[in-house]
């Protein structure tokens, strides 16, 4: 069978998205995920974007030793010299470099003519060569191009010295049948391509992000790049989830296969998710509540005589736990450590102890503490914090349809506690508005906020959301408690903590 790359692009093309963005500690916790997921390639980010970026991108590629690690780049020196130092610590570094061919991208971003868009394609590929030897190129808008020119340049770009040439759908314009001619055409055309990698990035603007991918790889494409959940610009791009399960259970329509190990698939998911402060709908593909569930009673029966009468997978095929292990205040370190372990999470000792404390006092909240307690408590562990990090100490709140909401507040910081009370449409208001006079952070406005419940019964967990923005920049904060209150005030200080 062929080996068909999966290209993660979740820390560049998904990060990129509004309200998606991630520090710098929660992008090295998504490569290790990735790496646990065994991708290919891991685009790491746009290194010449920002400061922060570039480090971004160099920390992963310091830490990544199981997969390669790109950078982005435009076809410009500096871009492919930034793009070189920040993954030339690489085990396997790769320069990905691109450059638009649809003729509305040439005249009105470019502004440069075809024969022009060759030579740079040409020059700038031979430029990144000399850094590296794997080097991608992408024909931006590839799918709204030419295909004669398209063809020109996928021959300027091989002649260069790129090893993998991706054919992007940019937009999301493109159809299923479209994308496998455009892979054919491109295979008969340009007869270099037998001794390099077609590659495809599609985007979901018209929900075909997927299908596309695949009706590329039934055509002879060697790479997929995608994200985790679908994440990315605008619609998003194509779930590398749903592009590695059809590969995994259509092997025969395919005739590939990939080295994603799929028992991870859900963990990584679920990270993911937390980070952004999102959560996946019910229905989605592979990792929604709903993927495996079954409520009519004819499925119900089909699936108890045989379960593949309704399931052409298992969930235990992505790392979606068969049994609910249910514990209590009782419950030794060892039996929460061994459950973690069964359910794909290895912790080291020092977080093991914070994730530990923070199960007993949960474990004296509520009576039953089940997996999706467990795997809430994991996404929530915190560290020590640093000195110039804000923290909970307590607080009291006053509400009611006849009273002003209002709310008194006190944090503590590098062993000080600051204390303050405020007024507000709302406890949560009134809560936030009392933070906000303690963290002195720029102007900011609460872009988002949700909540929502783990597990079930009256004594579950909340899990609280919230998104700030703060000039162009936007932020998350997650916090979790079985008191909705607490859950709320943990989380907007875990966003203004980051906005500081």
């Amino acid at each position: 069978m062929k080996h068909i790359k999966i290209f993660d692009t979740t820390l560049r093309d998904g990060e990129q998205a509004p309200g998606c963005s991630m520090n710098l500690k929660e992008k090295l916790e998504v490569a290790k995920a990735l790496e646990r997921l065994n991708v290919d390639i891991i685009e790491a980010g746009f290194a010449i974007s920002s400061k922060g970026d570039f480090e971004s991108v160099k920390s992963v590629a310091e830490t990544v030793k199981n997969s390669s690690v790109a950078s982005l780049a435009r076809a410009i020196p500096k871009d492919i010299d930034a793009a070189y130092e920040a993954v030339k610590n690489a085990v396997s570094p790769r320069i990905h470099i691109f450059l638009a061919t649809s003729p509305i991208h040439m005249e009105y971003k470019l502004k440069m003519s075809p024969s022009q868009v060759l030579e740079n394609i040409e020059a700038m590929t031979k430029y990144a060569k000399k850094y590296v030897p794997d080097v991608e190129f992408s024909a931006e808008d590839a799918m709204r191009s030419d295909p004669e020119f398209l063809a020109k340049a996928v021959r300027a770009a091989i002649k260069a010295g790129a090893t993998t040439i991706n054919i992007p759908d940019t937009v999301g314009y493109s159809t299923p049948r479209e994308m496998a001619e455009r892979i054919t055409y491109l295979r008969k055309a340009v007869p270099e391509t037998e001794g390099i990698v077609l590659s495809v990035h599609c985007h979901n603007d018209l929900g075909m992000a997927v299908a596309n991918s695949l009706a590329a790889v039934e055509a002879g494409a060697l790479q997929v790049e995608c994200t985790i959940n679908g994440l990315g610009e605008r619609a998003g791009n194509a779930a590398m989830e749903e592009i590695v399960m059809a590969i995994n259970t259509r092997k025969n329509i395919y005739g590939g296969e990939t080295r994603i190990k799929t028992n991870e698939i859900y963990r990584a998911s679920r990270l993911v998710y937390n980070i952004i402060g999102m959560r996946a709908p019910i229905n989605k593909a592979i990792v929604g509540d709903n993927a495996f569930a079954h409520e009519s009673g004819i499925h119900q029966h089909g699936v108890l005589a045989n379960r593949a009468t309704y399931e052409i997978m298992t969930p235990e095929s992505v790392g979606i736990p068969s049994n609910n292990m249910v514990f209590g205040k009782h419950s030794g370190r060892h039996a929460i450590q061994n459950r973690l372990k069964e359910l794909g999470y290895n912790l080291t000792p020092e977080e093991m102890d914070v994730l530990f404390a923070s199960f007993k006092d949960l474990a004296d909240k509520k009576k039953k503490i089940n997996d999706a307690d467990l795997e809430a408590l994991v996404g929530h562990k915190v560290k020590s914090s640093t000195a110039n990090e804000f923290t909970l100490d307590r607080f009291t709140v006053n509400s009611g349809n006849y009273v002003t909401s209002n709310a008194i507040v006190r944090l503590s910081n590098g062993g000080k506690v600051f204390e303050e009370v405020a007024i507000g449409d709302g406890p949560v208001d009134a809560a936030f508005k009392a933070v906000d006079k303690i963290i002195k952070t720029p102007p900011h406005s609460l872009d988002d906020y949700s909540i929502q419940s783990v597990g079930e019964g009256k004594d579950a967990l909340g899990e609280a959301f919230v998104r700030i923005k703060c000039g162009d920049e936007i932020v998350t904060g997650r916090g979790l408690s079985t008191d909705i209150i607490e859950a709320s005030i943990i989380a907007y200080i875990n966003g203004l903590n980051k906005l500081l």
